[in-house]
């Protein structure tokens, strides 16, 4: 779990879309849903999509959105929980499931859970009238791994991503199958017990060799967590995106 917490009061729970598919002899019936934050303004230009960690759900990630909203008040909050329940912790939920070797339970696991993320997205869009082009997509470790799996196989770019304390999972190729670029932001603790700093690095190498643009925060001292350090880096990356596509003459 993330080490900040917020419950952040009152949420509405909304169920955005349902996804049945058959995988061998696995049947997945998800069906997604979470906290959501309205706009401080009551009018939303853009819209942010939270992913959790590995045995925490939608709550544990809104939390992050009661300290972005101030400065960002005319964005919509949302996030869901993870479409399966966690083993090792049954109040939790998780992206996938987790074995002794890390690596290829994540590569299995991302791919399994890819489709349910990117139908939600495409119901999210739908519902809201956001698209790509106006949504960050953001995560906490496991949640963060998606992020950027889902973030970058998209056919239209993203606002932005945001990894904390995660990266990209595999090597599958993907960057020559598509030729969307969206910012990637990656801020991580560098005594991260969980999921090693090293995983940002090779990500933020990875990246910039296909051409995206990178931005990453490594803070001395902190472990698998998130810091207020690490959420200001992230607001000024949005921050930066945001003047960048705001037409001239109304900034």
């Amino acid at each position: 779990m993330v080490a900040l917490k917020g419950r952040a009061g009152s949420f509405v729970v909304a169920v955005f879309c349902r996804f049945e598919k058959s995988q061998g002899n696995e049947f997945m019936n998800t069906r997604l849903s979470g906290p959501v934050l309205a706009p401080a303004t009551g009018k939303a230009r853009r819209m942010m999509v939270l992913l959790h960690g590995y045995g925490s759900d939608g709550n544990d990630l809104i939390g992050l959105a009661r300290y972005w909203q101030p400065s960002l008040p005319d964005t919509l909050f949302v996030a869901p929980n993870g479409p399966e329940k966690c083993p090792i912790n049954p109040a939790g939920y998780q992206w996938f499931d987790l074995d002794l070797n890390r690596e290829i339970s994540r590569l299995n696991g991302s791919k399994k859970v890819r489709p349910v993320l990117e139908e939600f997205l495409s119901g999210l869009w739908e519902q809201t009238g956001f698209g790509p082009g106006q949504t960050f997509l953001a995560g906490f470790s496991q949640g963060a791994m998606m992020a950027l799996d889902v973030g970058l196989r998209l056919e239209e770019e993203l606002m932005g991503i945001i990894s904390f304390s995660g990266g990209l999972v595999g090597e599958d190729g993907w960057e020559k199958r598509t030729r969307v670029r969206p910012p990637v932001c990656l801020v991580h603790g560098e005594e991260d017990e969980v999921v090693p700093v090293s995983m940002s690095t090779a990500s933020k190498k990875r990246l910039e060799n296909v051409g995206t643009r990178v931005a990453m925060h490594l803070e001395p001292g902190l472990g698998h967590s998130i810091s207020v350090e690490g959420l200001g880096f992230a607001l000024a990356f949005m921050r930066q995106i945001m003047e960048e596509k705001q037409p001239r003459g109304k900034q």
